[in-house]
């Protein structure tokens, strides 16, 4: 869900800078192809993505949540030199996909892909990131949250999106609704998690930005 008016959003996105050609091609070909193609950031917040990249210049940076790729080639491009990309997802389908895609993108020889439980994998995976995306499973964002917080360095910074869930996040949800329920907790942990500061914002179903002050 996306929360400004349509003819707003159209506005934003038609002063906002073009990215490279071959996101336009893969946007159209997830659109064509996948199913719940509205899983992909697109091209606003994709935008978003490059610049804190390019504001933070990672020499690490992990995603939890490969989808189609697009996420990972923004992100990517805010690289420092010699630096690296490590994504995962629970799913290898897309993988010819994201093989089309990064191979057209400049920094495809930065881009590590692993497969499986993001849970798991997160424990054969040295934490030195200096910026996280997580776009995965919503009923784990509060562990996967906790666990980096352990693990990740002082001055880290966090990206967590969908936080705003349709706006189903204002509401005391269903017991069946793990996933709204979840959210909430994270939101609630971080904003009073005197480790952090955090900003959420209203941007396609929300995305959270968290830096980690201290152990």
């Amino acid at each position: 869900m996306n929360f400004l008016p349509a003819e707003i959003e159209q506005y934003a996105e038609e002063h906002t800078r073009r990215g490279p050609d071959y996101l336009a091609s893969l946007t159209r070909e997830t659109w064509q192809k996948v199913v719940m193609p509205r899983m992909l950031s697109g091209h606003l917040q994709g935008r978003f993505l490059s610049m804190v990249s390019h504001m933070i210049r990672p020499r690490r940076i992990l995603e939890i949540g490969t989808y189609t790729g697009y996420s990972a080639l923004c992100l990517a491009e805010g690289l420092a030199p010699g630096g690296e990309l490590i994504t995962i997802d629970i799913n290898d389908e897309l993988q010819s996909i994201q093989d089309k895609y990064f191979a057209q993108s400049p920094h495809a020889s930065a881009i590590t892909r692993m497969f499986g439980d993001a849970r798991q994998v997160l424990r054969e995976v040295n934490l030195a990131f200096d910026l996280v995306f997580v776009d995965a499973d919503k009923e784990s964002y509060p562990e996967y949250y906790h666990y980096l917080m352990e693990h990740l360095p002082v001055g880290a910074f966090m990206l967590f999106d969908n936080v705003l869930w349709s706006g189903k996040v204002l509401s005391e949800p269903k017991p069946s609704d793990a996933e709204t329920a979840a959210l909430r907790e994270l939101n609630a942990g971080i904003s009073r998690d005197a480790r952090v500061e955090n900003v959420l914002l209203p941007l396609r179903d929300g995305l959270m930005l968290v830096r980690k002050l201290s152990h």
